[in-house]
């Protein structure tokens, strides 16, 4: 402790200044691990709710087309048609709200930063105190 004591305030000073360097630094590695975690997640789940949209498309034209042809042997053509058309629908609906639920779980915010950053001001200034 006495070393302490002794120690000039630029040397106390050059400390502070070093360990706020090395607190910013280990914060943004923090930040770019956080972020590109919560990214990754986005992507997953963005490419779910575009895969659905692309199957849906796909299924409207190949489903209608076979089951309106194999449908419309038992009745009217254009009743067919609407059966396919609401099962293709329903399926699309249900993997849109799928990617939908998903999607709204994604938090960008790197909040484990954001409370170390809280934290390290507060000893940042009963440091200087």
């Amino acid at each position: 402790m006495a070393q302490i004591e002794n120690r000039p305030v630029s040397a106390v000073l050059g400390d502070i200044v070093g360990n706020f360097q090395e607190i910013v630094r280990s914060e943004v590695r923090l930040a770019r691990a956080e972020i590109k975690t919560e990214i990754s997640q986005a992507a997953r789940s963005g490419s779910l709710v575009a895969v659905s949209v692309v199957l849906a498309l796909y299924a409207f034209g190949l489903l209608l087309l076979g089951l309106v042809f194999l449908l419309a042997r038992l009745m009217e053509p254009w009743v067919a048609a609407w059966i396919v058309c609401a099962v293709v629908a329903a399926v699309a609906a249900s993997l849109l709200a799928i990617g939908r639920h998903r999607w709204k779980q994604v938090h960008l915010a790197p909040d484990k930063t954001v409370d170390t950053v809280k934290e390290n001001v507060s000893w940042m200034k009963a440091q200087i105190k």
